[in-house]
């Protein structure tokens, strides 16, 4: 003969106690705030490498241009001369970027001087802070 055994239902409930839920907020906390500044610096080092490979670029179409023209661009003229025509160079043959530049990874536009201060021009993004000089990610990104 078989014995059947009934089961009966408990009214527990199954769940997490807010301990529980307590201590693993605090375990995930612990993690962001180790993993977190790790992220965000690697996010201003890219910024920097960003930064440079765009000045190496633009670097480049200026170098063409001068091929081309004779001298750089004016400090009036600015980078716009290597997408649009200025009035005065008969010998351009651009463009010399497909589009207007870029600004820098912080949104603003790259400072272009020329002749510049420290080399034959002077191109550069004034880093993070967007001040001249500074340190780390706010240092300057120069072309020298």
């Amino acid at each position: 003969m078989m014995y059947l055994v009934r089961h009966q239902k408990t009214n527990n409930m199954l769940g997490f106690t807010l301990l529980e839920l307590l201590v693993v907020m605090v375990i995930i906390g612990l993690l962001a705030a180790y993993v977190g500044p790790k992220y965000f610096s690697q996010v201003g080092k890219s910024e920097i490498k960003m930064a440079q490979a765009q000045i190496d670029a633009l670097e480049k179409a200026l170098h063409q241009y001068r091929l081309d023209v004779g001298s750089y661009p004016a400090t009036e003229q600015g980078l716009a001369a290597l997408v649009t025509r200025p009035s005065n160079e008969a010998r351009w043959q651009g463009p010399y970027l497909s589009k207007l530049p870029p600004a820098d990874p912080w949104g603003r536009p790259y400072a272009y001087k020329y002749p510049g201060d420290r080399a034959e021009f002077d191109l550069l993004s004034y880093g993070k802070d967007g001040q001249p000089g500074g340190e780390g990610e706010a240092a300057d990104i120069t072309n020298w």
